[in-house]
């Protein structure tokens, strides 16, 4: 049986899901009004799920909108329907016990029209929604551009510094005067009935008022688009959204200048399919997901035991921080502390492009104390990597257990590791380090036993 997957688009009126196959048709779908509340949102999607999956089925993708951050499958903001600091995903896939990919609702309309829309066969196209508001997408060498995690806001594009304020924050985006709520705002502010379409005022090319409503709506998007095809050269620029074929028509009015750069500017062919088309393909680009278990602690914490036990018992090969940069130690020797902190960062680098390399499906245990460089420094690299499943495990002792396991041990490390002169600083960090928690963490006191097989359990509950 041909695997196939669930897409599901979550909007404002309506919450549309379908089992789409691996060629892109449409197999079986379904549709339920939509909610502000988002636990009312959680059921129904639920409730969209149990009616359209099948033995058939693999994995599901998820549409929403704003800003959401895919490698940790979170929602950092959203409109009418606001997910944000919900674990939407996590609790999607602990229902149907299928992995959920997660990705903001234009990025999704994007990834079904480069599989079987507008963009069929672009490897580089720019996609803007055109709605309530102005949702956005990048695709780069067949991928999309993330950026440090959320790339893609195109409504925000300002063009007119002077212009109206903006949701969010900033003066004059071409949301403001380019989506299809502020066509209505053109609409009444030109004295026109508010059911006036833009195939309407198209219709009426020796009016005025009617080309001036166009112009004020159409010429900023045209602005903006010119801004996006000399900053991302696409192949394609593919308009889609509710408002989207009028946007393309009345854009025609206002052809670019000529210009080094220069792109197509098409429709959108999928309609109110391109969501949950482009959220299936999305799941099933990612059904095997790569995974990385973080054996996290300060120095001596008794992180290199629990991560050899934990391959040894599973078999995911082990990226040891000190691993890495020891051979480089060696050779550059003598080296000093700040060259080695130095060596640390660049193998800590290294470590995520390993990852990164690696085929789809790969499991990976980092033994490493991931608090020697910045939060974002993690994320960053996780979504680098392509990592979209995170199990931390927290190694603990008491302070003074770890210092005293330094010092017995300081003699034996190599150049450019602090000496036992370091203890009471690593007594201090020992006293106030936490885990990174960007996943669940399961915290183990390395002073007692190691039960490996309670770590393998704990991992395959959390990964089935």
């Amino acid at each position: 049986m041909a695997p196939c997957a669930i897409g599901i688009d979550i909007g404002g009126t309506h919450l549309r899901a379908a089992v789409v196959s691996a060629d892109g048709t449409i197999l079986r779908r379904a549709r339920i009004s939509s909610s502000r509340d988002p636990a009312v949102v959680l059921t129904r999607c639920l409730a969209l799920i149990a009616d359209l999956r099948g033995p058939d089925v693999s994995a599901i993708g998820i549409g929403v909108p704003g800003q959401v951050d895919a490698a940790m499958r979170a929602v950092l903001s959203g409109g009418y329907v606001d997910l944000s600091g919900f674990d939407f995903a996590g609790l999607i896939e602990a229902d149907a016990r299928l992995p959920v990919t997660l990705e903001n609702d234009a990025a999704m309309a994007l990834l079904g029209e480069a599989a079987v829309g507008a963009a069929k066969g672009i490897a580089h196209a720019v996609m803007l929604t055109i709605g309530t508001g102005i949702g956005g997408a990048v695709l780069d060498g067949g991928h999309l551009l993330r950026g440090k995690g959320m790339a893609g806001q195109l409504g925000h594009i300002v063009v007119d510094p002077q212009g109206r304020p903006c949701v969010c924050g900033r003066i004059g985006c071409v949301e403001t005067v380019s989506s299809g709520t502020a066509f209505g705002v053109h609409l009444a502010e030109a004295g026109l009935p508010s059911d006036t379409r833009a195939q309407d005022l198209l219709d009426r090319s020796d009016d005025p008022t009617a080309q001036a409503v166009l112009r004020r709506w159409a010429g900023p998007l045209r602005a903006a688009i010119d801004t996006l095809v000399a900053v991302c050269n696409p192949q394609m620029v593919v308009i889609g959204g509710g408002a989207g074929d009028g946007a393309v028509a009345a854009m025609a009015k206002f052809a670019s200048r000529p210009s080094w750069f220069s792109a197509p500017v098409v429709a959108a062919q999928l309609g109110d399919d391109a969501g949950v088309v482009g959220a299936a393909f999305a799941a099933m680009r990612s059904a095997k997901p790569k995974r990385l278990v973080m054996v996290n602690g300060v120095p001596a914490s008794g992180k290199s035991g629990v991560a050899r036990a934990l391959a040894d018992s599973t078999g995911w090969p082990v990226l040891a921080l000190d691993t890495i940069k020891a051979p480089f130690l060696i050779a550059l020797a003598p080296v000093d502390r700040p060259f080695n902190r130095t060596l640390g960062r660049a193998s800590y680098d290294a470590i995520f492009d390993v990852m990164r390399d690696a085929p789809a499906g790969s499991t990976f245990i980092v033994d490493a104390w991931f608090g020697f460089q910045p939060a974002e420094v993690l994320t960053d690299g996780l979504t680098r990597a392509g990592i979209t499943q995170v199990a931390e495990i927290w190694c603990h002792a008491p302070p003074e257990v770890i210092g005293a396991r330094y010092s017995a041990r300081a003699a034996k490390r190599l150049p450019g590791h602090p000496g036992v002169e370091y203890v009471p600083e690593l007594v201090a960090l020992a006293a106030r380090a936490r885990p990174s928690a960007v996943g669940p963490v399961l915290v183990v006191d390395t002073t007692t036993p190691l039960d490996a097989t309670k770590l393998t359990r704990w991992l395959h509950n959390l990964w089935p």
